[in-house]
């Protein structure tokens, strides 16, 4: 398959579009390049400075058969989220149409929120006309410098000629390389703005094109590839580490050939998880801050580590010196040169595309270096591992306990639904205890860690994908920061599932207070005592709307609500002493990591709880 990096990098030499040489306004030529560049779904709020373009998208759809429908969420923050889920669910360009000023500055938190996960979106601002910027007129923002230092890249169009290539370059910058959100502010006498339309051309941005050739274009050379495996065949205890890069860059495939190959396990950061089959032997889920002991204790126990498209960051490698303290030989593999040592010092690199990458690399290893290892001893240890650390709860408490109830979902889903989250506990709980047998199936807020992420992802996910099972498993908190986007949830008739597990607070702040801040709950025990989630469903529209409360009604109401075949709602009460373990508290290496009372550990240390509080949370 092309990647979309390569086909993005197919500029257009023919002028055969239909619509070539006829005159429009430039919010046609808007809508015309959004039809060229496959946008199938616009996410959006609309307001004065965007009026000329939402009434060309209108008059488009009357003309398509609604080709391009416009999804009204709640308010902007919900657009940018579900076009990010939109996004992350199908690999495509998430499109985002908002008017100027406080349109525009309400799509801030998405754009960072996929500028720090590597997700492609492109947000259309309206603009105040171009004589009045800077004058601080009505709904007047100054959307280049403030999204400047957060998106991949801003467009301000002052020059209306240059609207359709600026339009192309946007979701060209957006998807290739190390995908990312642009932003394009265009002012309102742009959008009236009457001209020709050319059906093809893009900004002539040399630089930035020399840059990505240069990555797409790398490929592994015979010596490389030699230095790599006589890196690999001094190994015993390999181990591979995969990253969202993986995913981003449509890699999980050839990474799945290349593990299985030799039989190396895999563990995957929070954003790389469903890059490989989470059912199989070898799968060792997720590493980390919050990960599986036994997917830290291999990677402690490995003599080789394979980074693929992950970048040890902090929940990663918190200390990176004693990240993998045994692997003699440690390779990167990336599309971002600035990831190679940034914080840990590797081996070997290689900068390119990760699927052509692991595919002329496993290639070179069957047909020129013959490369063949055993590695039973390693497999019956990360077996041991896998049998001895396995994640594991109080079982026996009449308390429900939100890992059960993830479990109960799983058991039924089977790794084949997509999962969005949240953030906080509940986000932790639906990493280590679902499973994922693709990619592209897990949907979080990563980096950012961006509260009110679950809901608005799950509706962009839905449009991307209607016939699959989408499941927002959220927090209480969590929940209420976009609980506008349930109606938009019945509005458009979408089948998503939702499930809140409230706790009653901050469960993850909680967390942390109670165990490096001697139990002092400041303000993170607000709660939502008055708060019926459930009436506010009903309220919405949803016809199945049920708080859980009981231990023994679990499997049938999961069953019943997953069952149900439109919008579902379910607040499940859960114990709220449950915490997320293990964990690694911030500063610590795995040797130190927390258990809890249910997984045992191996390590003398990890009940240390004494760390500064200035610590990053």
């Amino acid at each position: 398959m092309q990647s979309a990096a390569q086909q993005a990098l197919e500029i257009e030499q023919s002028s055969d579009h239909p619509l070539a040489g006829q005159e429009m306004t430039g919010s046609d030529i808007i809508v015309q390049v959004l039809a060229q560049e496959g946008t199938d779904v616009i996410f959006g709020y609309s307001g004065g400075a965007i009026l000329p373009t939402y009434d060309a998208v209108f008059r488009f759809n009357k003309e398509t058969n609604d080709a391009m429908p416009l999804i009204v969420p709640a308010n902007e923050q919900g657009a940018g989220f579900m076009a990010s889920g939109y996004a992350r669910a199908s690999g495509k360009v998430g499109v985002v149409m908002v008017t100027s000023g406080p349109g525009a500055t309400n799509t801030v938190t998405p754009v960072r929120d996929c500028m720090a996960d590597s997700i492609p979106i492109v947000v259309i601002c309206g603009q105040v006309p171009t004589a009045a910027i800077g004058s601080d007129g009505f709904q007047e923002a100054p959307i280049a410098n403030i999204m400047g230092a957060v998106a991949k890249h801003i467009f301000l169009v002052t020059d209306p000629t240059k609207l359709e290539t600026t339009m192309r370059t946007a979701f060209e910058i957006a998807r290739t390389g190390r995908p990312g959100p642009v932003v394009m502010d265009i002012p309102k006498d742009v959008q009236n703005w009457v001209g020709t339309f050319r059906g093809r051309g893009r900004l002539p941005v040399r630089g930035y094109r020399e840059r990505i050739h240069s990555v797409i274009s790398t490929e592994l050379s015979a010596d490389k590839c030699k230095q790599f495996y006589d890196g690999l065949s001094q190994a015993k205890r390999p181990l591979i580490y995969a990253g969202g890069g993986v995913i981003n860059g449509e890699a999980s495939q050839q990474l799945r050939k290349f593990a299985d190959a030799y039989g190396i396990p895999v563990v995957t950061t929070l954003m790389g998880i469903g890059a490989y089959d989470t059912t199989k032997p070898r799968a060792l889920h997720m590493l980390g801050m919050h990960g599986t002991a036994f997917a830290n204790y291999a990677t402690d126990d490995c003599d080789c580590l394979i980074a693929v498209g992950a970048r040890f960051d902090d929940r990663v490698a918190a200390v990176p010196n004693k990240f993998a303290p045994n692997a003699k030989f440690i390779a990167h593999f990336d599309i971002d040169p600035s990831e190679i040592d940034k914080v840990k010092t590797v081996n070997w690199n290689h900068i390119g595309l990760l699927s052509e990458s692991l595919r002329d690399l496993l290639a070179y290893g069957k047909k020129t270096y013959k490369f063949n290892a055993d590695y039973t001893e390693w497999h019956a240890h990360i077996a041991e591992l896998k049998s001895t650390y396995a994640m594991n709860y109080d079982r026996e408490t009449n308390a429900i306990q939100p890992y059960a109830v993830i479990e109960a979902i799983n058991k039924i889903t089977k790794g084949n639904a997509i999962i969005s989250t949240g953030v906080g506990q509940h986000q932790m709980w639906a990493a280590q205890y679902f499973d994922f047998k693709k990619p592209r199936l897990w949907l979080t807020s990563g980096s950012m860690g961006t509260m009110g992420f679950g809901l608005p992802a799950a509706i962009g996910a839905q449009f991307a994908k209607p016939d699959a099972m989408v499941i927002d498993i959220d927090g209480d908190a969590s929940m209420r920061m976009n609980l506008g986007e349930l109606e938009t949830v019945t509005t458009y008739k979408l089948p998503v599932k939702t499930v809140v597990l409230n706790n009653f607070g901050d469960g993850m702040v909680k967390q942390w207070q109670k165990l490096f801040f001697k139990g002092r709950l400041s303000a993170s025990d607000k709660s939502l005592h008055k708060k019926n989630f459930v009436k506010s469903a009903e309220a919405d529209g949803f016809e199945f709307a049920v708080r859980l409360e009981n231990k023994k009604d679990l499997a049938k109401v999961i069953k019943e609500f997953i069952a149900f075949p439109g919008p579902a709602f379910l607040e499940v009460i859960i114990d709220p002493d449950a915490g997320v373990y293990p964990m690694v508290g911030p500063g610590m290496c795995y040797q130190e990591m927390i258990t809890g009372d249910y997984i045992p550990t191996r390590s003398a240390d990890s009940k240390s709880t004494e760390v500064d509080s200035s610590e990053m949370f």
